[in-house]
């Protein structure tokens, strides 16, 4: 009986390795999402300047399907921009996986009333659940915001790699 248990794991473990040196090495793929968005401004205890926004919206990712996002932020003043700092952005997808991400940059005026733009605005992977568990990647962020509304849209363009 214990060589039939030792030919049942010697079997498994050459199957197992075999499937493993198969398998394709993880790649770097295009990320690119666009969708809407809707901000909140307020008081946000964790910010040096006690300013935050928290953002929620959806859209489309040709990697990702459509999605759903989270994000909240630090919101400091600069002259007549904004800078935005210490976000963390969670998108998640269809199947229920997350994708999370940090980002910064800075809102500046379009000179069209209450309306403006990112500018100088990135986005860096950190994690993830399921086939992004352990994602990595970066890229930047795009889009606008008419501050007296806190709507607007966004686009993340950049590349991840999936583990």
């Amino acid at each position: 009986m214990s060589k039939s248990v030792l030919r049942f794991a010697t079997a498994a473990l050459l199957m197992s390795a075999a499937v493993g040196a198969t398998a394709a090495p993880a790649a770097y793929k295009d990320f690119e999402l666009s969708g809407v968005l809707q901000e909140i401004p307020g008081p946000m205890p964790r910010c040096a300047s006690n300013f935050g926004g928290t953002i929620l919206g959806f859209g489309s990712s040709a990697l990702l399907g459509k999605v759903t996002f989270m994000a909240n932020d630090c919101i400091t003043p600069n002259g007549a921009s904004y800078t935005f700092s210490d976000g963390k952005f969670m998108i998640t997808t269809m199947t229920g996986e997350l994708v999370f991400a940090s980002y910064n940059g800075q809102f500046v005026p379009t000179g069209e009333g209450t309306k403006y733009v990112f500018s100088n605005a990135s986005f860096t992977i950190t994690g993830g659940t399921g086939r992004y568990f352990r994602a990595t990647g970066s890229g930047t962020l795009s889009g606008g915001e008419d501050m007296a509304t806190g709507q607007g849209t966004i686009q993340l363009k950049g590349r991840i790699l999936s583990k």
